[in-house]
């Protein structure tokens, strides 16, 4: 579905990403773990093109992006829910589904306000209400079901549990999960490694730029030495 190769991405003069590369099959869940700082959010940015990489080379379902547009990578059904929760805050939930309404592009399954609603159903309940009397979680679903609506065959997700009360981690997990079900292919970042271990089939740890280890997330959970190396505080 998703294949990066021999990514090198800058800030300026600032080498963020050395030589990335992973993989991400149909319908699986891989987590990019690591610190602050270590270049988990610039790997996703690179993928979707809001930082375009200096080198390498990017392919989703065999069609190479290195390069394009964001709203051209978009198109061809990568979906992006950044960090920073960018709902238009002015709009109602009903109204920002709107904004993001796209026809499938031979995706299953197709993505209506019905059907988010119950997958959301803290949205359900609140359809007239606008961003911006909504709680941070209620606008990372609603975050994420506006990016649904452009029916995407593959999703980044970028730090969905951060900043989030337990509770709400816990539903962002079984969102995630139910999304798997459905054969949603999935990219996300995290720095919470319980989360991480609960949604994730694969597991990349990145460290400086670069990427520090590749395995099962049962892998990574029976090596201690690896987990106190690169993500312990």
């Amino acid at each position: 579905m998703l294949k990066v190769e021999g990514l090198h991405t800058y800030y300026g003069r600032a080498h963020i990403l050395a030589d990335v590369g992973l993989e991400v099959a149909q319908g699986e869940v891989v987590v990019l773990l690591g610190r602050n700082g270590a270049g988990k959010s610039t790997t996703l940015k690179s993928i979707i093109g809001l930082v375009p990489p200096a080198e390498g080379r990017i392919s989703f379902r065999g069609t190479s992006i290195a390069g394009r547009q964001p709203y051209e990578i978009a198109r061809l059904g990568l979906g992006y829910v950044p960090e920073e929760r960018r709902i238009f805050t002015e709009l109602t939930v009903d109204e920002n589904l709107e904004v993001g309404r796209r026809s499938a592009n031979g995706t299953t399954p197709v993505w209506t306000p019905d059907r988010l609603f119950v997958l959301f159903p803290n949205l359900a309940r609140m359809r007239e209400r606008a961003g911006s009397q909504m709680s941070g979680g209620e606008q990372q679903m609603l975050t994420i079901a506006r990016t649904l609506m452009g029916n995407p065959a593959c999703l980044l997700l970028d730090e969905p549990s951060e900043g989030l009360a337990p509770v709400i981690v816990e539903q962002m997990a079984d969102t995630i999960l139910e999304l798997k079900r459905e054969g949603m292919t999935v990219l996300l970042s995290e720095q919470n490694l319980r989360f991480a271990h609960a949604v994730a089939d694969r597991a990349l740890i990145i460290e400086k730029g670069r990427i520090r280890f590749a395995g099962t997330m049962a892998e990574l959970m029976a090596n201690e030495a690896v987990r106190t190396q690169y993500l312990r505080l």
